[in-house]
């Protein structure tokens, strides 16, 4: 086990001359169909406009930014402020913990590798914040509530843990095992989701997943590729997110100034939504003025009690960061855009419907401000797979039914697009105020607490002048596995080859085992070869791991 220390990409870029950085933007361009989504397609939809507070251009900023609302997160003339998460304290607080340096510092912007984490705090979650305290060094914090009850304070290269949010604070650092998997960008900007047995998923800046057990202990890469979309982006900012339906994941193109939005019934298998999940210009009011921040960065979610995001914070700076300079006009903050949490809704139908289903039942769960029963503009909802209903297809509503307080809508199965792989089936309509209405929900026929199997590289050696093969396997999910089986191939010039096939006996939570096999196969001494291990449970892979290695030294 080891402790990795990792220089940020974006050191690099404080080498380059001012001219060079302005150039780092580029315009990506948009799939032609997403000019087919309908409003609630995207993650960006669900944005809301910033609540009203002090009005000021009495402030620093550029004309774009002024005027503004100064009491929204946290600014002032002493400080530079850059990312930070907040969470709910048992005091009723809110607390943010921000990274920040003194805007006289004479690098300006470029003195965020020197930031200071501030404590902060505020009687509701939009703000104004005002700090507290100080922690200690570090940047780009992100706080988080282990199960023992401590409290994590995320920071590059390290952590802060204490018993309460308002300290004492030791610091530490963790331990990483990458597994013989590549390290995709360095283990920076790291961002965690708390899984339902306490445990915690990480995904890294360069987008690999890794697993702790208790969120301090290991983390364990599970991955050998990035879980980012398949797209060209220079990545950066991820945040993950679980709430009571699904896992979220939201990553930055920094260079394009886009973001994608990812959703995952396990949080290590992903699929990508259309649409951008922010842009530039998401910082509205509520009579349309929009706060024209040069970039929107470091996006954190906060969430409620079923872990729906309710709040998005940024870090936003008016100009370019080479143009942030000391003591100047110029400089960044941290924002609160409010969120639609979306409805709580339940799947109804216990089977997946088929061509001969003719109902799909879904429930709207009331709320405290929210009744189904009168709330809701029946007729503009939209049900089934999001790739149908983000583009306005899905389907149709049949009938209502009243069920004490919550509202049971019946559709038409036709067109739902439900397949066995869709494992949150949404909802998107209209509120009878005219507002986005949407939701998400889990279906009865898929487990949605699986084992998670993952194999190392094998270990060569020669036996009765065959190859054997020793290969880790671990147990990474929060259930007993099944039985599953491992097989291992190999590219022989151009053609591929199984070398064998072995067992792999039941493995309790964060449990391993070692499997071995003898293969027949030769290979040339000192010679690279491309190898596969998957591992299948009732036929159905589980996980793949591709690798280059030289068996024979």
């Amino acid at each position: 086990m080891k402790k990795y220390l990792f220089i940020p990409l974006i050191l690099c870029v404080l080498f380059l001359t001012p001219c060079m950085l302005i150039a780092q933007i580029t315009e990506r361009p948009r799939p032609v169909e997403w000019d087919q989504l309908v409003e609630g397609g995207r993650f960006k939809d669900r944005l809301l406009p910033m609540p009203k507070g002090k009005l000021s251009s009495d402030t620093w900023g550029a004309k774009g930014v002024l005027p503004r609302y100064v009491d929204n997160g946290i600014e002032d003339r002493i400080r530079s402020y850059w990312g930070g998460k907040i969470i709910l304290g048992s005091d009723k607080l809110y607390h943010l913990y921000v990274a920040g340096w003194l805007e006289s510092s004479a690098k300006g912007h470029a003195e965020w590798p020197n930031s200071i984490v501030y404590h902060t705090v505020s009687d509701n979650s939009i703000g104004p914040f005002v700090v507290k305290d100080t922690i200690g060094k570090g940047h780009n914090p992100e706080v988080f509530r282990i199960k023992d009850g401590r409290y994590v304070i995320y920071i590059i290269d390290g952590y802060y843990i204490s018993n309460s949010l308002n300290g004492p604070w030791e610091l530490k650092h963790f331990d990483f095992e990458k597994r013989d998997r590549p390290i995709i960008e360095g283990l920076s900007n790291l961002t965690f989701a708390q899984r339902e047995d306490g445990s915690y998923l990480m995904v890294c800046r360069g987008g690999g997943v890794w697993i702790s057990k208790t969120g301090i202990s290991a983390y364990n890469q599970i991955t050998d590729r990035r879980v980012y979309p398949n797209v060209k982006g220079e990545f950066e900012d991820p945040v993950v997110w679980r709430d009571n339906v699904q896992y979220h994941l939201i990553v930055n193109d920094w260079l394009g100034r886009i973001a994608f939005y990812q959703r995952s019934k396990d949080g290590v298998n992903w699929v990508t939504d259309p649409g951008e999940a922010y842009t530039i210009g998401v910082a509205k009011h509520e009579d349309g003025q929009v706060e024209d921040w040069y970039k929107f960065e470091r996006i954190k979610v906060l969430q409620d009690n079923y872990g729906r995001a309710i709040q998005a914070n940024f870090a936003v700076i008016d100009t370019s960061k080479a143009d942030d300079k000391a003591s100047d006009r110029h400089s960044s903050k941290n924002i609160s855009v409010p969120l639609n949490p979306g409805v709580l809704l339940t799947m109804l139908n216990k089977e997946m419907p088929t061509a001969k289903t003719k109902v799909i039942s879904v429930k709207i769960a009331a709320e405290k401000g929210f009744n189904p029963q009168i709330d809701v503009d029946v007729k503009s909802l939209r049900f089934g797979a999001s790739t149908e209903v983000n583009f306005g297809r899905g389907s149709k509503v049949l009938s209502v039914v009243k069920s004490n307080k919550d509202l049971i809508v019946n559709f038409d199965a036709k067109g739902s697009g439900i397949t066995k792989e869709e494992f949150a089936p949404k909802l998107i309509g209209k509120s009878t105020a005219g507002k986005l209405l949407y939701g998400y929900t889990r279906v009865p026929w898929l487990n949605y607490n699986e084992a998670i199997l993952s194999a190392r590289k094998p270990v060569f050696s020669s036996e009765n002048n065959k190859t054997k093969l020793k290969i880790e396997v671990e147990n990474f999910g929060q259930v007993v596995s099944k039985k599953s089986v491992l097989e291992v191939t190999c590219l022989v010039g151009n053609e591929k080859k199984t070398l064998g096939i072995a067992a792999v006996p039941v493995l309790q939570p964060y449990g391993k085992t070692e499997v071995s096999l003898l293969t027949d196969q030769v290979f040339e001494k000192g010679k690279e070869y491309a190898f596969s291990v998957t591992v299948s449970t009732n036929n159905t892979k589980v996980s793949v791991f591709e690798f280059k290695a030289v068996p024979v030294k």
